[in-house]
């Protein structure tokens, strides 16, 4: 790059604003990573206890509708599923932490009570209605799963997509205009340098000629006839 630029004072000033501009940019992008970077920890830690949350409730959910299978039959366990009127509704928001949009998932009607699930009292047992139970606490870790995740990839994805800025322009871009920076001042520094070099030798030679000029007139001066006597 430094030997694409001409060595004039306008560049160097347009390149030390371009210095000065992308390591303003790189501390800004660096404070940005590390906020990312902790919100990033926190929502991790979030995505650690949903996680265990979701593990825990899905054994749960299986052990309490083998249980309903074992002891109701499948075909009450089926009947009682196929009973239910109101299917759970999910919505989708968005908010924003540190620039980064992520999704905020909304459920309504996962939770229902004995006379909301469409089945009845009559007919079915309490093993039935604990493993509705159990079943519909692991649709809500499954929807909060799913938000924090997503939430945890995007906050990633702009770490990474922030770190590469950071790493292009300390290691990069900044070393490319210092090198050009450096260039430039040197080629100034050479041309000043031969500009004094000329001025002198013009002045050397300007004063070579003034005193060869005062000898002449000296010597001519001398050399005049004395005026003849009457």
């Amino acid at each position: 790059m430094s030997k694409d630029v001409k060595p004039t004072r306008k560049n160097l000033m347009a390149i030390e604003d371009r210095i000065e501009l992308s390591e303003r940019g790189h501390d800004t992008l660096e404070k940005k990573r590390d906020g990312l970077i902790m919100e990033f920890m926190d929502i991790l830690d979030q995505a650690q206890d949903v996680r265990s949350d979701l593990d825990e409730n899905y054994e749960r959910a299986q052990q309490n509708i083998n249980m309903a299978r074992a002891m109701e039959g499948d075909v009450a366990v089926r009947g009682a599923a196929a009973a239910l009127k109101e299917h759970p509704e999910i919505t989708t928001q968005s908010k924003n932490i540190m620039g980064v949009v992520v999704p905020q998932i909304e459920s309504t009607k996962v939770r229902k009570s004995l006379d909301q699930r469409g089945y009845g009292l009559i007919g079915t047992s309490a093993r039935i209605d604990e493993a509705a139970d159990a079943y519909e606490e692991l649709l809500e870790t499954v929807i909060l799963a799913a938000e924090v995740e997503t939430a945890m990839k995007k906050m990633l994805s702009e770490i990474e997509k922030t770190k590469r800025r950071v790493n292009a322009l300390e290691f990069k871009l900044l070393p490319e205009l210092h090198e050009a920076q450096e260039y430039i001042e040197q080629k100034l520094e050479e041309q000043e340098r031969e500009e004094i070099f000329r001025m002198k030798k013009i002045k050397a030679k300007k004063e070579e000629e003034e005193s060869q000029e005062r000898a002449a007139r000296e010597e001519a001066e001398t050399e005049e006839p004395l005026p003849a006597d009457d």
